[in-house]
């Protein structure tokens, strides 16, 4: 029996997940949203968390919410190459279009389950794209609290850097994104999942 964590912000879409996976033989799964999913696997002990990807937040490095033993499976969108990016550091062992027919969710449970890999074919270009995200971890970290409306005098203070580093971090985002402004460098890198 393959014990699988669904974890979702959406109720209505976990809910139809975990049922969808229980009618599966083989499979006892249980759902939670990501606030409550570390309490809810210390108590189920999954073998697989299968994840939203695209969840503000969700796929951190601190890998699966069930822990280092538990296989990392992603649902991701096509055409969001940040949100592999972030999976792939949290050590994802699958990935599944969210477009993808039931079966090829089953499938990958399965294989990750057993310890193998899964990519959803249609999910590999945005692969390639996610090798080649052109931001460092600190100009993701200066465009992440933009994007949240913070000011260049409010990320200063938050990361410790002065305004004019800032600024120069800003100006180094808009170059590399080829965005016009701040709220076209958010823009652009929130529609490729970066931030």
């Amino acid at each position: 029996m393959i014990r699988v964590l669904v974890v979702h912000e959406t109720r209505l879409l976990r809910s139809a997940l975990t049922a969808l996976l229980r009618d599966e033989e083989g499979i006892d799964a249980v759902a939670a949203c990501w606030r409550s999913a570390p309490g809810r696997a210390r108590s189920f002990r999954p073998q697989v968390c299968v994840v939203d990807g695209d969840c503000a937040g969700s796929v951190t490095s601190a890998g699966p919410p069930g822990g280092p033993g538990c296989a990392l499976l992603v649902l991701a969108s096509a055409c969001r190459p940040g949100t592999l990016r972030r999976a792939i550091a949290a050590r994802a062992r699958g990935f599944v279009d969210k477009d993808a027919p039931p079966a090829r969710l089953l499938h990958a449970i399965n294989l990750v389950a057993a310890g193998k890999r899964y990519v959803d074919h249609s999910l590999s270009p945005d692969f390639l794209e996610a090798a080649d995200m052109p931001l460092t971890p600190r100009e993701l970290s200066v465009l992440s609290l933009a994007a949240g409306g913070a000011s260049v005098s409010e990320i200063a203070r938050e990361l410790h850097l002065s305004s004019g580093t800032v600024r120069n971090y800003m100006a180094a985002i808009n170059r590399k994104t080829g965005a016009r402004n701040r709220v076209d460098a958010i823009r652009i890198s929130q529609g490729a999942g970066w931030v």
